[in-house]
């Protein structure tokens, strides 16, 4: 599975803001900052990024587009 890149994220005075490639993706305050904040340092940071922004592949993209649903009227 590839890596998550291009996430960074700025901790400013009640927040923190977290961005993929210049946009805002997520911005977490109170408890939610700290608990990021803290997972952060701790893990690979843009794997930590990417899951608390929900930009996360699981690994089900190949299965889900070989689904019928998703053929576009193929089948």
């Amino acid at each position: 599975m590839p890596q998550p890149h291009g996430f960074s994220y700025e901790q400013r005075a009640d927040s923190v803001v977290i961005t993929h490639h210049g946009r805002t993706a997520a911005t977490l305050r109170g408890g939610r900052a700290e608990k990021f904040l803290a997972e952060v340092v701790s893990g690979d940071a843009q794997l930590v990024m990417a899951r608390w922004t929900g930009a996360y592949k699981f690994g089900n993209e190949r299965m889900a587009r070989n689904h019928p649903r998703n053929q576009g009227g193929r089948r």
